[in-house]
């Protein structure tokens, strides 16, 4: 499956998703695209939009895009408290489906 971690998440939590493709809106170049433009890029490469922002299903029409999009709901965005949500989301993958929007953890 192919992830796309928003750049509000540390680069590092890409290691926790083995066997799957991941790239992050930096690598992507795609760091000063706004949320609703960056869906409509993601969509064309990515199956899945890993964020930490909880607005995102709030500001956008999720369901009118062709990729799912996981919120990791954590204490901060720092590593530490991402990484033990990865397993999470690791278990959700095969079960997300284009246009719904997940919230893993608190």
């Amino acid at each position: 499956m192919k992830l796309l971690l928003d750049e509000c998440i540390d680069r590092r939590l890409a290691k926790a998703f083995p066997g799957h493709r991941v790239r992050t809106v930096p690598q992507m170049g795609w760091a000063t695209v706004k949320n609703g433009r960056l869906l409509r890029l993601a969509e064309e490469e990515f199956d899945v939009f890993v964020t930490v922002d909880r607005n995102l299903a709030f500001q956008h029409p999720i369901p009118k895009f062709r990729i799912a999009v996981v919120v990791l709901r954590a204490a901060t965005n720092r590593l530490s408290d991402l990484e033990p949500l990865a397993p999470l989301l690791l278990a959700a993958l095969p079960s997300l489906e284009p246009g719904a929007v997940r919230v893993i953890g608190l």
